[in-house]
């Protein structure tokens, strides 16, 4: 039975904090609101330091449910940057190729975008918390290593609001659980010729869930946690 400890909160994550930094200031204020020094707090979703948008921090017995709210859909803004190549494959890397024309027309990058709709397998990035032998990918990344991924099967439900202004691409996408708008991006700059990463992302939904409603993470604080701790039933 859900108690006024189990709770379900939406954050609105800035850019510069990971998901785990968020984590952690749940953590210190529900403790501190329910006098419990063990209980659980843990996210549904990792966003990356670079991403903005929506998190799903739970606590107590909600953490059990953790599964069910990472298989939910989600949906993006994202802005690809066209012309260069990150070794992580978003802004947060290094370039290692840039200053390349992307010669083809809007209407061939917005068509060549559009592609990626539909059930695909996608390969993730380099740079991912993906586990292989008990060591995570991005780990071994950094030490100049590289990890035998695996494809996965991925959805992309839609892609809509298309915008491109000089080389860098705006749209909005629903996609399945699992899949990396990195490798959107990586692959759609391959298809290209030119080279393109991830230089934006926003989470704005997962799946009934709206950022919209989230709390700013300026305003997760002590007071407001004793409140929904003592107004949750």
């Amino acid at each position: 039975m859900k108690s006024n400890s189990d709770l379900v909160l939406l954050i609105d994550k800035p850019s510069g904090y990971t998901s785990f930094d968020v984590v952690a200031i749940v953590r210190k204020y529900i403790r501190q609101a329910t006098s419990n020094r063990k209980i659980k707090v843990g996210h549904a979703g990792t966003l990356d330091p670079m991403a903005t948008g929506l998190l799903i921090v739970l606590t107590g017995k909600m953490t059990k449910q953790q599964d069910s709210f990472m298989k939910k859909d989600k949906t993006y803004e994202a802005e690809i940057t066209l012309g260069a190549v990150s070794d992580t494959d978003d802004a947060e890397g290094n370039i290692v190729m840039s200053k390349v024309e992307c010669r083809k027309s809007k209407t061939d990058i917005e068509k060549t975008l559009m592609s990626f709709v539909g059930e695909s397998e996608q390969m993730p990035p380099q740079y991912s918390a993906i586990k292989v032998a008990g060591k995570k990918a991005y780990e071994v990344a950094r030490k100049g290593g590289t990890t035998e991924l695996k494809a996965r099967k991925v959805r992309i439900y839609s892609i809509e609001n298309v915008k491109i202004n000089g080389n860098k691409l705006s749209f909005t996408t629903k996609v399945s659980s699992g899949t990396y708008i990195r490798s959107i991006a990586r692959d759609l700059g391959q298809k290209l010729g030119c080279g393109g990463y991830l230089s934006k992302l926003r989470r704005i939904k997962i799946d009934e869930f709206d950022v919209n409603k989230a709390y700013p993470i300026s305003e997760i604080n002590l007071t407001l946690l004793e409140k929904m701790v003592a107004t949750t039933e």
